[in-house]
């Protein structure tokens, strides 16, 4: 009867799925993606309507990498009206323009999300 009642219980151990605690990675979470993906004549249509605008130009030491977070001190654009109607994914971020670039921002974080040669 005892080893009937062992194996019982040794049955039922198995049986039963022991939770397993999960320790946090050490590797951290990736940051959620900035970008946007824009085809070279939705880039065409951000250029042509950006280089009419006659903005001043933001210094040469603003980091121009995607995710990067861009400094208070440079002011950001909102994306006209005709850019939005004809590129409506970049709708809500706002810009900055360097010498040779065009530099969409996530509003959310102030992050990079494109550059535009």
């Amino acid at each position: 009867m005892r080893m009937l009642m062992i194996a019982a219980a040794t049955a039922l151990m198995m049986a039963t799925p022991i939770a397993r605690s999960q320790a946090p990675s050490d590797r951290p979470a990736p940051p959620p993606s900035t970008t946007v993906n824009l085809t070279m004549e939705q880039r065409h249509v951000i250029k042509e309507v950006v280089k009419d605008l006659h903005l001043p130009k933001a210094s040469g030491d603003v980091p121009v990498s995607i995710g990067a977070t861009v400094p208070q001190s440079i002011p950001l654009q909102a994306v006209p009206s005709e850019i939005g109607a004809k590129v409506p994914q970049v709708k809500s971020h706002r810009f900055f323009v360097t010498t040779d670039r065009i530099v969409l921002v996530n509003p959310n974080d102030a992050r990079i999300a494109e550059v535009i040669e």
